[in-house]
Parts: C-alpha cells; sequence; structure tokens
C-alpha cells in the first residue's frame, strides 16, 4: 500500500530503484539516485538489491531506476533474474512505465545498457531520459550526475511529463 502525502491528496507516487552490487560500487551509485529522487517530496522512493525486489514492487511503482555493473560485456545475473521473476505476470501491467538505467562499467558499459533496453523493450517500457555509464570508479561529478538523473525522473513522474 502506498503512503499517503502530508498534504492529505491522497496516495505518493512511487520510484523503484533496483540494482546489484558485489563489491558496494553499484550500490553506492543507487543510493546516490535514489537520495536525488527524494528531493521531490511527492515522491517515494523504493531502493532495493534485485534480488529483494518483487513482482509487487514493480507493479505499485510509477517509474523504475534500474542499476547494474557490467560483467563481461553483459548486465548482472541478478537484473536479469528480477526480470525472469517479473516479466509474465508484468509484462501487460507496465506498459509506458518510464525507466532509466545507469551502468558502472569496467570496459564500456554499452553491452549492459543493450541488454537492458532489450528487456525494456518487451515490457514496452518508455525510455525518459538518457542512461548513464560510468566507466571505472565513480567520481564526485559522476555521483552528483546520478543524484540528478534521480530527480529529474522524480520531477518527471510528479508532473505527470513522464
Amino acid at each position: 500500500m502506498m503512503a499517503d502525502d502530508q498534504s492529505g491528496q491522497g496516495p505518493k507516487k512511487k520510484i523503484l530503484v533496483i540494482y546489484h552490487s558485489q563489491g558496494g560500487t553499484t550500490q553506492t551509485m543507487a543510493q546516490c539516485f535514489a537520495a536525488g529522487a527524494t528531493r521531490e517530496e511527492s515522491i517515494t522512493v523504493v531502493l532495493k538489491k534485485a534480488e529483494d525486489a518483487t513482482l509487487e514492487d514493480l507493479l505499485q511503482c510509477h517509474a523504475i531506476g534500474i542499476g547494474s555493473p557490467e560483467y563481461f560485456g553483459t548486465m548482472a545475473g541478478m537484473i536479469k533474474d528480477f526480470f525472469d521473476r517479473t516479466f509474465v505476470a508484468a509484462e501487460e501491467k507496465t506498459i509506458g512505465l518510464p525507466f532509466v538505467i545507469f551502468v558502472c562499467a569496467g570496459n564500456d558499459g554499452r553491452g549492459a545498457i543493450r541488454q537492458i533496453e532489450r528487456i525494456a523493450e518487451g515490457y514496452k517500457w518508455k525510455k525518459v531520459q538518457e542512461h548513464l555509464r560510468v566507466v571505472g570508479s565513480p567520481t564526485q561529478k559522476d555521483l552528483d550526475r546520478l543524484a540528478e538523473l534521480g530527480q529529474t525522473l522524480a520531477a518527471g513522474v510528479d508532473f505527470g511529463i513522464f
């Protein structure tokens, strides 16, 4: 059940942020993205590891941010696992869901983005912003860009742009 906002105008819109992280870098990126999204006070942000995210989380959100490291030119297996667990039940119920991807890559990151985009296309989700690739360890500038990306997604959802 969604939380009511402070103005008494009903349930808040929700952004789901899922990620996978083994070494902590993508987790830090996801936290920065989520922190940016929470700057929009009328938005609730749900931040979860992909392995803990559920079909219900997906069905209740108004937008999704997906964070993955790139392993051997592909997305993390736990991100794929989330898609595998939710696709059949969510496919027709999440058409048009606004999404954005952020990837941490040791090499390039484009392979992971391409794979996630292809799956999002199967769900018929809507890309609403340019995805963010960070190659190597994120700098403060990268983390600031992630927070801005999260806030922009949240503002777009809040104002009904996305």
